[in-house]
């Protein structure tokens, strides 16, 4: 279906926010990965998915417009229309990051070295029909814990010829011949499992370092800014969804530090400028950056309406039913088992089941994102975790920082 064909029908906006919050969220992911990888399949992916979030966008509107009845609903309606406006914003960003491949806009080499500093990759994969894993079901596969690598979409196309997007596939899954599977985890769990999706040889992006240094800045500040923005997204989402004003005050400073960043970024791709032969090639680091702003700030309206202190709609309570994972904002007590321990010594995320994705220092003013296993936390950082109400709760005892939820 295209955006011009969507006529009104009854749908329900809980379904359509829940898709769109998973939609814009892995639109980050693989807009950048395509960039990364310099993939013109998973660019091709992201240019769909953004077609399917049109219709979403306009599903979800006239949806919303419909069920004002009073001012009191046009007041709660508003910031549920604004979460759905900066949902488009940033599936309309994603595309642009995408075009920069598709349209050989111009990446220097640089970009492809930023690769390995990457936390996570995420690659394409289409079953094979002699893979080990099709017919399995993604709980016994088993995936994750030996590898490290999860499946975070996977596109079906049905005998009819229709194609469906299955976001944040869970254990029951299974996989069928010819899945498209995207792939996030470790490069050495990503070579493995692509390998036995594909029963194919996995061939890495070829990596060339850049001898100008500003450049490497400059790259490093847009990895930098895709972080933060795609935690933001995840703190918005967050914010909105259990109506916190403080993770929302995160998202705020998050999107002022994605900020400061495009202003250093611009300042080393001038410099870098005259050092290259062919200052064109820097054309797409610009558009990236510019795209990757526009997804912070699309993240800040989201928390818009709770920032300014706007009761949800109740809508947004019930899409919150549809989520099996929650976003907490935790304290490290002085006194507490975690206090002075890596991630990775006191294996957290194997522990708990929360994976941490995002540690505030002390002091206020260094912000650890997607922190990895030796990451240390110190007495009176706060962490933000997203996982499960019982894992929550878990790593609240651990942090001395008890936390409970409302069955």
């Amino acid at each position: 279906m295209k955006p011009e064909d969507v006529e009104y029908e009854p749908v329900s906006v809980k379904d359509v926010l829940a898709e769109m919050k998973d939609t814009a969220e892995l639109l980050i992911d693989l807009s950048f990965s395509a960039v990364l990888n310099g993939s013109d399949d998973i660019a091709r992916e992201v240019l769909e998915l953004e077609e399917r979030m049109d219709v979403l966008k306009l599903q979800g509107r006239m949806s919303l417009l419909m069920a004002a009845r009073s001012t009191e609903d046009a007041e709660q309606l508003s910031s549920v229309l604004g979460v759905v406006g900066a949902a488009e914003k940033i599936a309309n960003a994603a595309g642009d990051i995408a075009k920069v491949v598709m349209e050989d806009i111009g990446l220097p080499d640089a970009m492809r070295s930023a690769l390995p500093e990457a936390a996570e990759m995420l690659v394409r994969a289409t079953a094979a029909a002699d893979s080990d894993y099709t017919g399995r079901s993604l709980a016994d596969i088993n995936m994750e814990t030996e590898t490290g690598v999860r499946v975070i979409a996977i596109r079906r196309q049905s005998v009819t010829g229709k194609r469906r997007w299955i976001l944040n596939p869970n254990r029951e899954t299974t996989l069928q011949e010819n899945d498209v599977l995207l792939l996030r985890g470790p490069q050495a769990g990503i070579q493995t499992v692509f390998e036995t999706v594909t029963t194919s040889p996995y061939e890495p992006p070829e990596i060339r370092e850049s001898p100008i240094e500003d450049l490497e800045r400059a790259v490093d500040s847009i990895i930098l800014m895709k972080d933060m923005s795609e935690l933001a997204v995840d703190l918005a989402y967050g914010s909105v969804l259990f109506d916190s004003e403080d993770v929302a005050e995160e998202v705020k400073e998050l999107e002022a530090e994605v900020d400061a960043l495009k202003s250093r970024f611009e300042a080393w791709v001038l410099r870098a400028a005259e050092r290259v032969d062919d200052p064109v090639q820097l054309r797409g680091l610009v558009h990236i950056a510019s795209a990757t702003e526009v997804i912070s700030d699309a993240a800040l309206e989201i928390s818009e309406g709770v920032l300014r202190g706007i009761d949800a709609h109740p809508v947004v309570a019930a899409a919150v039913e549809e989520s099996d994972e929650i976003i907490v904002r935790l304290h490290v007590g002085p006194g507490c088992s975690l206090a002075n321990e890596t991630l990775g010594d006191r294996m957290v995320k194997t522990e708990t089941g929360m994976r941490v994705i995002a540690v505030r220092r002390a002091d206020g003013r260094e912000w650890v994102v997607q922190p990895g296993p030796m990451t240390e936390l110190k007495p009176d950082d706060v962490i933000i975790a997203k996982g499960t109400r019982a894992g929550a709760e878990r790593l609240g005892e651990l942090l001395n920082d008890p936390q409970t939820f409302d069955e």
